[in-house]
This record gives C-alpha cells, structure tokens and sequence, in this order.
C-alpha cells in the first residue's frame, strides 16, 4: 500500500473531523489575534502565546462537553 492510499484512506475514515478540528483552529486564532490586536494591546507577548495554548485546553473540553451531551 502507498502513502498516497494511505493518506487518502485516512482521510476518507476521518476527513468530517479533520474539517472540524481545523475550522475550530482556525476561529480560535482568529479570536486570540483579534483580541491581542485591539483588546489587550499593551499585554506582553507571553500572554499571547498562553492564550493560543488555551487552545488547547479549549478544543479538548469542547468535543468531549460535545461527545457526553450527544450520549445523554
């Protein structure tokens, strides 16, 4: 099998949440660079950088709040 079936399998068994991880990557740069550009503008850059690994955090307690309330 070639990487290129490889890739292309992966993607068919998961490409619904491969677009659903980047778009909610997307929109949570989106937010934390439009909040350090006009909210928080004196915030040092360490503060920054601590909000985009919120993201993190953020993306995990997301789709697993997401997952328990489709199993109830």
């Amino acid at each position: 099998m070639s990487v290129v079936d490889r890739l292309r399998e992966h993607v068919e068994e998961n490409g619904t949440g491969m677009v659903y991880d980047l778009l909610f990557a997307v929109v949570w740069v989106a937010i934390v660079s439009f909040l350090f550009d006009f909210v928080f503008v004196d915030a040092p850059r360490w503060v920054f950088y601590m909000f985009m690994l919120a993201g993190i955090v953020a993306y995990f307690g997301f789709f697993f709040s997401l997952e328990q309330a489709n199993q109830q």
